[in-house]
């Protein structure tokens, strides 16, 4: 297992890969260490972030391995086919992976998805249009919606610690 920690606009990103795939994303506050990686999944993770961030990557090639019970691995393929800029409710995504009476599970498996903005669990929210919550705060998933609003937030975009 290879760590790495890149700064986004959103804040301090850890990931976390193996020979071929990336493991976990988690955003931090604060690394107590930079842990700097040249391996060429994380390599290219990073730069496809970037890409991402500067509104220039609307989809994800690195190579995700997830790891989680069978409804969890049904929610996390889910996020997946969510288009960039596009949301879906708490209660669809259930409805889509065959358990319409899910909601809640479906969001827990949302907010365990260990593989943050590659797998998109930000783009799920509220039924009634509100943004729900966030394993990294409202704010971050703000900004993330807004990153795909916008095509990009380039510099525009501030970690103020929403």
């Amino acid at each position: 297992m290879e760590k790495h920690h890149h700064h986004s606009p959103v804040g301090w990103l850890e990931i976390t890969a193996t020979d071929d795939a990336i493991t976990a994303l988690r955003i931090i506050p604060q690394p107590n260490h930079i842990a700097h990686s040249l391996h060429p999944t994380i390599t290219q993770c990073c730069q496809e972030l970037d890409e991402y961030f500067s509104g220039k990557r609307q989809h994800f090639d690195v190579k995700v391995h997830l790891k989680g019970t069978d409804f969890q691995n049904k929610i996390w393929e889910k996020l997946q086919q969510i288009p960039y800029g596009k949301t879906i409710s708490y209660a669809t995504l259930a409805q889509e992976v065959g358990h319409p009476k899910a909601c809640r599970a479906a969001g827990s498996a949302n907010g365990k998805n260990p593989v943050a903005i590659i797998v998109p669990c930000h783009r799920v929210i509220a039924a009634d249009g509100g943004l729900g919550g966030y394993a990294y705060g409202v704010g971050v998933k703000k900004r993330l919606l807004e990153v795909e609003k916008n095509g990009g937030e380039k510099d525009r975009l501030k970690n103020d610690g929403d």
